[in-house]
């Protein structure tokens, strides 16, 4: 024993005699050997913060220190387990303790008797450092579990097994010059510390999620971060649940922080059921859950975001492209002011800590494309969004504040748009994103040259459409000119045949970048083309009835292997909207 609890204020326990403790350290609180976590140290005297209930405990509780930070395992098994906001998995709790967490239940994070089977990389002689793979993992059919070089080794391989072993079990011996050091596919990892790499390099390809609105307006780079801050029911969760089946990353660690039970129900049921578009197999052979319900202690709501930047850093160091989803970063910040509170600091704006900013800070910037630790070059991405939950769907408040002086794109979801049945509802005169001038290379070269142009066209279209409904609420839609009320027409197509997207429909729930450029541009030939008979003298009426107009808006049901139905759609509109012309005048 190290000390002894003296008070205690919810998840917060204040013990003494703790001399010998260090800022961050895991402790055991009471003989039930709650997990805590040192957060704050004055003279002899540690305020712990609890990841479990502490209902029950007095004064006097014993206070074990175990001289360890709070740290991930990381190994092959991570893949496809649900974990808790500390890693325990929750499906090995419910084995040992019912539908429920027991307080001071104590499981293993990773199986450490599953044998899988090692591949080696290396051969005896070879000189390694950290970073570099020693050995293969097929963890699933779709991962690749790549084994390295544990931090601070540095040296010869001087033995590399081949074979079934389980995590614990020497898979290789490294000649260090100051004597052997034995390598097991088990790492341990801080959460609260970035694992190192090489070089952050600048971002320059876009993350494609198959959702025209993020796509074609607001992209965002693999290695960026991005918010979606909106009022309750504006569909947070479902854009991110589609950028985690559809975002062209190799590897999904998915946070439910502080969500609603039967949202992280939904997740939990509907994730294993999902089909990966690219392999078949179920999402979940490329996915890690962590998941930490409003109704589980509160302080480990704040572990479970730097749990899971941790997992995503880990596989990013193997090379891979991880999308991480953070559900939501206001409960965290929720977290984060209670704590505060209890430790009686002067609170800040609503609150919230004096740190928030930074704490934000902290999270957003352990994401990014970087050049990996090791001797060969390879490149590891991580791209973090986060939701952002602000009451009444003020966006001047604290959280959301903080993470957009931090984030470089901004989805910001609008309650009207979700009211009007607009999915995904994001608010396109109110979103950014700031990546747009370092992604427009890409997009020229892999799409079309036409691409920015095209993207530009269609955002002057929507902004009018704005300017122009002021001036029909104002005085009606007869003060407008037919080409006035043509762009309207061309705007509402965009609106409502493009920017909407019906996440459950088969077809309709992903659209392939070549296939979204093909989309716009029929919108905007048939504006362009529309604007020049009008000019000579075509009926409005004539114009809007085409049928196929009727085809456009249906163009988002087109298969992607059937791509070449656009031709035949823009021979059509240059044939019908010529037709109006032998109708005569205006």
């Amino acid at each position: 024993m190290a000390g002894r609890g003296i008070k205690g204020s919810g998840p917060l326990v204040i013990a003494e005699g703790m001399q010998e403790a260090q800022m961050y350290e895991v402790v055991r609180v009471s003989d039930r050997k709650l997990i805590g976590e040192i957060i704050e140290i004055r003279g002899d005297r540690a305020s712990i913060q609890v990841y479990e209930e502490t209902s029950g405990l007095g004064p006097g509780e014993p206070v074990y220190t175990t001289g360890e930070s709070l740290s991930v395992e990381l190994a092959p098994g991570l893949i496809e387990s649900i974990f808790d906001g500390i890693q325990r998995p929750l499906d090995v709790v419910r084995s040992a303790a019912g539908d429920h967490i027991t307080r001071g239940i104590d499981v293993e994070k990773l199986n450490k008797s599953r044998k899988w089977n090692f591949v080696p990389k290396v051969q005896k002689g070879d000189k390694v450092s950290f970073g570099d793979i020693v050995g293969i993992v097929n963890e699933t059919s779709i991962v690749e579990h790549k084994i390295m070089v544990p931090y601070g080794v540095e040296g010869t391989i001087e033995e590399i097994q081949s074979g079934d072993y389980t995590i614990v079990d020497t898979i290789a011996k490294i000649n260090t010059g100051n004597g052997i050091k034995e390598v097991q596919m088990l790492q341990k990892w801080p959460v609260r510390r970035g694992r190192p790499y090489k070089q952050k390099l600048s971002p320059t390809q876009p993350l494609i999620t198959g959702q025209r609105v993020i796509d074609t307006f607001f992209p965002v780079a693999k290695g960026g971060t991005a918010c979606i801050p909106g009022p309750f029911g504006s569909g947070k969760t479902v854009v991110q649940h589609q950028l985690a089946k559809w975002a062209d990353a190799e590897i999904v660690v998915y946070v439910g922080c502080g969500e609603r039970g039967n949202e992280m129900t939904d997740v939990l049921m509907e994730f294993p059921e999902l089909k990966d578009p690219k392999t078949g197999e179920p999402l979940m052979k490329r996915t890690v859950l962590i998941a930490n319900t409003s109704d589980m202690p509160v302080a480990a709501r704040e572990a479970s975001i730097y749990t899971g930047i941790t997992i995503a850093e880990y596989f990013r160091d193997m090379g891979y492209s991880v999308a991480l989803m953070a559900d939501s970063t206001s409960r965290w910040a929720e977290a984060l002011r209670e704590m505060s509170g209890r430790l009686e600091e002067m609170p800040g704006e609503e609150g919230y800590p004096a740190y928030l900013g930074s704490k934000a800070a902290e999270f957003y910037e352990r994401a990014g494309r970087v050049l990996c630790a090791g001797s060969a070059d390879r490149e590891g991405t991580i791209t973090a969004v986060g939701a952002v939950s602000p009451p009444g769907g003020d966006l001047s408040e604290p959280v959301t504040q903080a993470t957009l002086r931090i984030v470089k794109v901004f989805w910001g979801l609008d309650a009207a748009l979700a009211y009007r049945r607009h999915f995904p509802a994001i608010n396109w005169l109110q979103s950014y994103s700031l990546y747009e001038d370092r992604l427009g290379d890409w997009f020229a070269k892999e799409v079309s040259n036409d691409w920015g142009n095209y993207r530009i066209e269609a955002f002057r279209l929507l902004q009018e459409e704005a300017g122009l409904q002021e001036i029909v609420r104002l005085v009606g839609l007869d003060a407008l000119s037919i080409k006035d009320k043509f762009t309207l027409e061309t705007a509402r197509s965009i609106r409502e045949d493009y920017l909407h997207q019906n996440a459950f429909h088969d077809v309709d729930t992903y659209a392939s970048i070549q296939k979204q450029f093909r989309m716009l541009k029929l919108i905007l030939m048939f504006h362009n083309e529309g604007q020049k008979v009008l000019s000579e003298g075509a009926f409005f009426k004539d114009l809007t009835n085409l049928p196929v107009r009727e085809r456009i808006a249906k163009s988002k049901l087109i298969l992607e292997n059937n791509l070449a139905e656009f031709d035949n759609i823009e021979a059509d509109i240059r044939k019908e909207v010529a037709s109006t012309l032998t109708n005569g005048g205006m």
